[in-house]
């Protein structure tokens, strides 16, 4: 009689166990989490959708393929208040404007303001005409000319490293920055632009808090050996020579927390898919 329980028992807890497998096998798994999600959001150029779309779709778009931002230039030609209704109605932020070179930052703060974003990205003009140290010197009169206006508006002004033969290096960077020493200003650090003249994990060492926020685009310096300068940037992300495990390994250290915007070659809804599983592998997000 004992062996007979013994028997039945045993088919009855394989059943049960047989039942819970299968359904835990049917309920959706959340998400693998890597180091930086949560800790880093992921928004590409509104520029790189390249969709004949309306504002507010192209916003649909990006937050259905899991972007968690999107950044406008101050040339784009959007208009202000359907972007604004977009981002009352997806959720989807903007959260900085692109006012590259013009001398303008302070209309690129209110613009990013109104947009309820926290930064401008600038570039520090160099006049190749000019002495070095005027380049630097009127560069700077420019900058702090509109951190008043930074300061009003909650809007940090970030320079980025691009390649107009100025701030080539971390060091120039670093001391670019501290020299204007004001809590609005920092660095807006493009990890592929640097890789001409640098390694980006360690630029991270260099300007560590000084870093706002990142662009994002990969350079290989196989095929820019090959095919020339420019060809450096062709190899999709991940698929180049920057060392994005290291990259990441700094941004650790650094505690670095915030947005990190693509810019590469838009499209798309599939190019703009792969762009953003692009960016959650080398970010292990």
């Amino acid at each position: 009689m004992s062996s007979l329980l013994s028997r039945r028992d045993f088919i009855v807890r394989s059943a049960q166990a047989a039942a819970v497998t299968a359904l835990v096998g049917a309920i959706p798994q959340p998400a693998r989490a890597g180091e930086f999600t949560g800790r880093i959001r992921k928004a590409v150029k509104y520029h790189m959708v390249t969709e004949d779309l309306s504002v507010l779709d192209k916003f649909k778009l990006l937050k259905d393929l899991g972007f968690d931002g999107t950044e406008l230039r101050t040339r784009d030609k959007a208009d202000r208040r359907e972007v604004a209704k977009a981002i009352e109605k997806t959720g989807l932020p903007v959260h900085g404007v692109v006012n590259s070179d013009d001398p303008d930052i302070t209309a690129a703060i209110e613009l990013a303001k109104y947009y309820g974003g926290d930064s401008v990205l600038v570039v520090a003009r160099y006049d190749r005409g000019q002495p070095f140290w005027n380049s630097w010197k009127t560069a700077q009169a420019t900058i702090r000319k509109a951190l008043p206006a930074a300061e009003k508006h909650g809007v940090r002004v970030l320079v980025e490293n691009v390649w107009a033969g100025f701030l080539i290096s971390a060091l120039d960077t670093e001391r670019f920055v501290d020299e204007i020493d004001n809590p609005w200003f920092g660095s807006y650090f493009d990890v592929g632009n640097n890789v001409r003249w640098g390694v980006p994990q360690h630029w991270i060492q260099v300007l560590g808090k000084r870093i706002g926020k990142l662009d994002i685009k990969e350079w290989d310096d196989r095929l820019h050996q090959k095919e020339g300068l420019r060809a450096g940037f062709s190899s999709e992300l991940g698929e180049g020579t920057i060392d994005w495990k290291a990259v990441r390994g700094e941004l650790a250290k650094l505690g670095f927390q915030g947005w990190a915007t693509a810019e590469v070659k838009g499209g798309g809804r599939e190019r703009l898919a792969d762009i953003a599983e692009r960016m959650n592998r080398v970010l292990d997000l």
